[in-house]
This record gives structure tokens, sequence and C-alpha cells, in this order.
């Protein structure tokens, strides 16, 4: 059987949000999967092939954006990783140990930093992301890791592709596959893991499966979700045990029982909105909720998620993260690199 996936069909293996984007390596956002974009690595066991360093980096596909501290950091293709600390205004290639896409970082402070990718890949940064060394990586999975999440310096969990799910308790010199914890026997692809304000942790995935853990990952309880389609993410809002969870189609569905019972958000002040997948989300300082996603779609909420303001973009470049800037601003990553926008992403402020 075969799904679409953000604009395009792909037949299994098929890895919604971030894997989809593989396919964006090669032929941005909607043309086809691009066997290149879906390899695995030619990279030996034991050598150490670093990204190469580009002075169009920040223009090539980035997956991921968040904070380290005050700074910003980016991940993205070819092992690109980038870091600015002038909240956007330009950006600096970090040393990396991989030419592998990269498909999501987090940062538990200012310094301590995790990035995840093809190859089941794990990279570690202890400097705010201006280098990196390779904690983990499975060739025989054949499959990318697609999101990763710490509790704190040592306590953290990545997930991917059918079905995986990886721990460590030590801040990653080891890592345990855990992934019998969950009840995934057709080992659908976990896209996007986050946590939910009083309340635990939740995973989503392929054919809208969710999953819950009030015990930061220990055990796992299976949910029935509101949709058959791929999540492509999910994010806590700033109200307790509250949370979106989005994907194929611009489907967005509120929780405020950490996933007992849904409500669909609807978004019609844009039809255009509704046929794009969203596939990545920023809660901002002051409670804003945004969600960005293909055709430039932009998606603001002031209300906890209840109702938001939709703009599509008139260059319609797919997105895939966002993040404040730190002074008001947004910073958009996807096709096309990491580019400042206004609050509403409607206007690009560097291009």
């Amino acid at each position: 059987m075969s799904e679409p996936v953000m604009g395009w069909v792909v037949c299994r293996p098929r890895a919604a949000r971030r894997v989809a984007m593989l396919a964006a390596a090669l032929s941005l956002f909607g043309l086809g999967v691009a066997s290149a974009a879906l390899s695995t690595s030619v990279q030996a066991a034991g050598d150490t092939t670093f990204a190469i360093e580009s002075p169009k980096a920040a223009k090539g596909l980035m997956i991921d954006v968040v904070h380290a501290g005050k700074r910003l950091v980016a991940v993205g293709d070819r092992g690109h990783i980038l870091y600015s600390d002038d909240q956007g205004s330009t950006w600096t290639q970090a040393k990396v140990p991989t030419r592998q896409l990269l498909t999501a970082v987090f940062f538990v402070d200012d310094k301590q930093g995790w990035a995840v990718g093809h190859d089941a890949q794990i990279l570690a940064s202890t400097d705010g992301g201006a280098t990196w060394s390779q904690q983990y990586q499975d060739l025989k999975r054949e499959a990318p890791l697609l999101d990763v999440w710490f509790n704190d310096a040592n306590h953290g969990l990545a997930v991917g592709a059918y079905g995986a799910l990886i721990e460590t308790t030590d801040g990653g010199k080891t890592w345990n596959d855990v992934s019998d914890r969950l009840d995934n026997e057709d080992q659908y692809h976990l896209n996007a893991i986050a946590h939910i304000k009083e309340a635990g942790l939740f995973i989503v995935g392929e054919q809208g499966s969710m999953f819950r853990s009030s015990d930061d990952g220990q055990t796992w309880e299976k949910l029935e979700g509101p949709y058959e389609g791929s999540l492509f993410g999910v994010i806590g809002t700033a109200q307790a045990q509250t949370l979106l969870a989005y994907g194929l189609r611009g489907n967005l569905y509120r929780s405020t029982d950490f996933g007992s019972t849904w409500e669909q958000v609807e978004l019609n002040a844009a039809r255009g909105a509704l046929e794009f997948g969203l596939s990545g989300a920023a809660l901002l300082e002051d409670g804003a909720i945004v969600v960005v996603g293909n055709g430039g779609s932009v998606v603001v909420s002031h209300d906890d998620g209840l109702t938001f303001s939709v703009f599509n973009r008139p260059d319609r470049i797919s997105l895939s993260s966002v993040t404040a800037a730190g002074n008001g601003n947004l910073i958009l990553a996807g096709q096309g690199g990491v580019r400042v926008a206004t609050p509403t992403g409607a206007e690009l402020l560097l291009k």
C-alpha cells in the first residue's frame, strides 16, 4: 500500500514528516523520492567523514532549528549544522562528523545538545553546537532517527522509522533499544516526541499512531487517535496536559487531557492551508504557538491553540521547523535554508 506524504506518494518504507524531507534533499518537496536521498551511508565503520564546509550551507535544506540558550542551532542536509549568535542575521557552520541528513536537534541548556539523523546516528555537543561528536550509529538498522528529547543531561530518548525507540541514562555514553516498550506491532514510524506540561511524554507517528508516558518513558500507553493519516509532530502548549498534534493535509488536533480526547482545529482562514502537511511547531515565550508546513504555510495561535490565523507565504517555500529569533521575529527553516521572518511569518526580513 502507498500513502500520500506531504504532496507526493511513496511506498513503504514511508517515514513521515522529516523522512518525507529526505526526498526534498534532491527534489525539493513534492517531485518524488530520489534514490540517493533514501540510500544508506557509504561511510565505512570506524571512518570519520566530516560535513563539507560550504558558504551556501545556510541556504541549503534545513530540517530543524532550536535554541541553545540565546544561540540558535539548525540541522539539515549533508550533515550541516549551523549556529547563530545574532538572532539569525548570520550563521556559522559547525564541525560535524557526518555527511548524512540530520533530522532533529535538542538542547537541555546552552551547552549540551544532541542531533539525530540517517544511519540511526546520534551526535552530541558540549559547547552550544559549535563542535559535535558521534555517540551512536546503527548502519544495520537502515533507517533514520527522526526526533530526540532529553529530560536532563543524562536521560534522553530518540524515535525513528520502523518504530525505533532508543534510550540513554548516562548522557549518551550508551544507548539501548527499548522499542519493545511500545505496543507497535506494525512498527509504524515514530515521527516526533515531546514533553507535555504536567503530564508526561507523547509520541506521534505513521497512520495516526499515538503513545503517551507519565513516567518519562519507562512505560507507554497506546492511544486511539482522532486521525488515521500520518502525524508529523506534536507540541505541548502553555496549559497543563494540553497538546497539539498535526500532520497531513493541514490536519491539526487539540487535546486538553493528555490525549484522552481530541477536537479538530479548523484552519478555514485560507483553504490552501488544508492542502499542505504541517510539519513543525514552536511554543513562544508569550504562549503563542506557531505551526509551519509545506507550501509556505504559517499558522499562529494566541489563545492556546483554540484558533489560528493562517498565512500561506507567496513564495510557497516549504517549511519544516520554526522558532523565535529572540527579538519578536521568527526563524523559519526548510527549503532554502534558515531565514528571519516577521512574527506572522508573512515577510522575510533577511533572505
